[in-house]
């Protein structure tokens, strides 16, 4: 009896700690924004296999559903391996020599500097033309001599 109940418990256990390893159902967080996982758009696709930030393995998941992501698209760029010759300057259209030119243009000039502003006239010195006489302080400690800090 106990051996049943024992080999029942080791049983459910074993299925519940593998039931992790299904699919999954990947639905983007917002619309239009792909999941990408290892080059595959996954997006409402199945994900079979284990992987994740909670996963201590690197395994590689298998994608059903999916669509391959061009990480370099052809976007027409010219390279020189290619042995092509690019496209030279703009399609521009020389005006004959003898055309009406526009008038010249008004002078314009400018000019910057920086200087101090002058004081006015009217304003006194910082130090006056008689200071006050100066006052003597009586010596540390007043009236009753130098103070004993030990």
């Amino acid at each position: 009896m106990r051996l049943s109940l024992t080999s029942a418990i080791l049983i459910a256990m074993t299925s519940a700690a593998s039931a992790s390893e299904g699919f999954n159902v990947v639905i983007p967080a917002r619309p239009g924004i792909p999941v990408i996982i290892n080059g595959v758009d996954a997006s409402y696709g199945v994900v079979e296999g284990e992987f994740g930030l909670g996963k201590g393995v690197n395994n590689l998941p298998t994608v059903y559903g999916g669509r391959y992501v061009d990480y370099a698209p052809n976007v027409g760029h010219y390279y020189p391996s290619l042995g092509q010759k690019p496209g030279y300057g703009r399609l521009e259209i020389e005006p004959p020599p003898n055309r009406k030119l526009p008038p010249p243009p008004p002078e314009y000039h400018e000019s910057w500097s920086a200087h101090s502003a002058p004081l006015p006239a009217t304003q006194p010195p910082d130090v006056p033309l008689y200071p006050p006489p100066v006052i003597v302080a009586p010596p540390m400690g007043g009236a009753r001599g130098p103070q004993n800090y030990r």
